[in-house]
This record gives C-alpha cells, sequence and structure tokens, in this order.
C-alpha cells in the first residue's frame, strides 16, 4: 500500500511541481551557466585588449585604501552591462518574432457574441415584430 503524501509533504508536491517552479528551476541553471561565459568573455578577451589602454594594467586588481577592491566592482558591473544587454537584445528578438506571428496569424474567431451583438439582435427582432404587428 503505497503512502499518500499529506498535509505539509502534499503542499509541497503541489508547489514543486507546477510548471513555472520548474521553468524557474532551468532558468537559474541556464542563467548561472551564461553568467560563467559572459564572466570569461569580458575576463579573457575584452579586458586583455582593454587592460594595456589603461595605466597601472589589470584594472580589476586596483584598489582603494586597506582592501576595498573598487575594480572588483567595477569588474563586476561590466559584466551586469554585457548581460543585461544580451538579455535586451534576446528578448527583443523573441518579441519582435511574436509580433510578427501573432500579425501573420488569422484573428480569432469569438463562438459566443458578445452582450451587444446579442442585445442587437434582439432589438432587430423586436423591432420587426412590432412592425408586423401595427399597422
Amino acid at each position: 500500500m503505497p503512502l499518500e503524501p499529506t498535509g505539509i509533504l502534499k503542499s509541497f508536491k503541489e508547489f514543486a511541481l507546477k510548471g513555472n517552479i520548474v521553468d524557474l528551476a532551468v532558468a537559474v541553471v541556464v542563467g548561472g551557466a551564461f553568467s560563467k561565459i559572459v564572466t570569461s568573455l569580458v575576463s579573457d578577451i575584452v579586458m586583455p585588449m582593454v587592460n594595456p589602454l589603461i595605466p597601472g594594467g589589470d584594472w580589476r586588481e586596483a584598489t582603494v585604501g586597506q582592501g576595498i577592491k573598487i575594480g572588483s566592482f567595477a569588474g563586476t558591473l561590466v559584466d551586469f552591462t554585457v548581460v543585461a544587454l544580451v538579455l535586451f537584445f534576446v528578448i527583443s528578438a523573441i518579441a519582435r518574432l511574436k509580433r510578427n506571428r501573432d500579425e501573420n496569424s488569422p484573428p480569432a474567431i469569438s463562438e459566443k457574441p458578445s452582450s451587444e451583438e446579442n442585445l442587437a439582435r434582439a432589438l432587430d427582432r423586436l423591432n420587426s415584430y412590432l412592425e408586423k404587428k401595427l399597422p
């Protein structure tokens, strides 16, 4: 006889198996991997080209006072900016594709008439009935 989840376990199972939670988990994993790619892009490709232009060499190692790593913070800001730009371009492309798909699809056919349409038809029928009955 299998044990049925009850109480908290049942609630947790319903919560954990919702589509949104699974989608969120996938997004977090993909986002973590994407963050590593962006960090590598900035530190291994972009910064070697920028560092010779900056006096003092690697600006990610710059500090202010005793151990305040201003360079590390600035590097994180650069990483964030690159991630935000890439996400902006990806989301814009998806929105553009969706908009094009929506423009090319036929308009949805409404199965049920609206209240206004029902009232208009009822008034038309009433008018035609009254015109036949009144001399």
